[in-house]
Formats: structure tokens, sequence, C-alpha cells
């Protein structure tokens, strides 16, 4: 899938590293990827920071964006990703606690789950679901850019998504199994 238009402008804008460029994309693309931090890190404070490092990487890193191979948005949503997984792995990562006073380390405790037993359970669901959790996980697609690939209407895609992930975490017994299985698969 091709870059907007306007995408085309600033990145190139954003090559010349032009602080506009970076500020217009800031604004068009910060909350779709703080959500996917978010999502992945469960802290506000921390998503945060991380959002920032993300911007701070897609600005140094941006004269290595290749059109070619793929749109920007997923490029940048790899770059935070990869950002979030990277702070997640640290093993001094600090959590807030529930009373938002205290921060602690991040125990090293939590198992890791099966992912031969989640892949199984992915090949388990219905080829429709399957697709749609393939076009946005596997390949960063939106939901509105999903649904007119699949040919759905897009209420009839979000339902598919919410079905296949509420099958997945019915397949297990501790919900962080999809929540690392998401972060995983997208590494």
């Amino acid at each position: 899938m091709a870059n907007y238009p306007e995408d085309e402008q600033l990145i190139r804008q954003l090559s010349n590293k032009d602080r506009l460029a970076l500020y217009t994309i800031y604004d068009k693309y910060a909350g779709a990827l703080y959500g996917v931090i978010l999502r992945m890190c469960r802290n506000e404070a921390i998503a945060q920071d991380l959002l920032q490092e993300t911007f701070i990487k897609i600005w140094q890193k941006i004269d290595s964006y290749d059109a070619s191979k793929g749109r920007f948005y997923t490029w940048a949503y790899r770059i935070a990703k990869n950002t979030t997984l990277n702070a997640l792995r640290k093993p001094d990562l600090l959590i807030q606690s529930e009373d938002l006073s205290v921060y602690k380390n991040k125990t090293q405790e939590e198992k890791l789950p099966d992912y031969a037993e989640l892949s199984g359970a992915i090949k388990r669901l219905e080829p429709h679901h399957q697709e749609a959790i393939a076009l946005v996980y596997f390949r960063g697609y939106t939901h509105r850019e999903a649904y007119l690939e699949m040919g759905v209407p897009l209420g009839t895609f979000k339902s598919y998504i919410r079905q296949a992930l509420n099958l997945l975490r019915d397949s297990y017994k501790n919900e962080l199994v999809v929540v690392w299985f998401c972060i995983e698969i997208l590494a």
C-alpha cells in the first residue's frame, strides 16, 4: 500500500530536517503509535516516554525509510514497537504502582507464554478471523485499511478482530499470553 500523497511531501521535508514536518507527522501519527505503545507496556508515564523516544528515532533515522518497502506508518509503527519491546526487556524497567506514588522493579517471575500453543490457537480460528489478525498485527494495516483489503464493512471487520482476540483470550487462563503474543509477533 502506498503512502498518502501528503505523507510523501512530509517525508521529504523531514529528510531535510524540517521541524515543522516532524510536528505535523507527530500530530498525525502520535495517537495511533501511543495506543500501540500503551497496549504493550500498560503504563501511561512509560508510554509517553517511549512515544517521545520513538519520534526521536524517526527524526534520526528518516533517511533509512524506503517507500518502496512499505508505508511510512508501518515503518514508524515498527520503530515504536521495537523501542517498546527493548524497554520491556530491560530488567530495571520501572512500573508505577497502583497508588501512583511508588515505583518498583518489574518482576522477572512473569512466565512467558507458549508460542507454539498460541500459533496453534490462531490456526484454529476461522479463516476470516485469521486474515483480520494477520492484516492488523502482522502487516501493520489500520482497521480502515484492512476492512477495504478484506472487502467487508468496517463494523464487520472490527467484529472479526474483537471476536478473534476474545477467542484467543479464552484459550488461555492468563491474559498476559495475548499481550505477549501481540508484542512478540510484531517483533
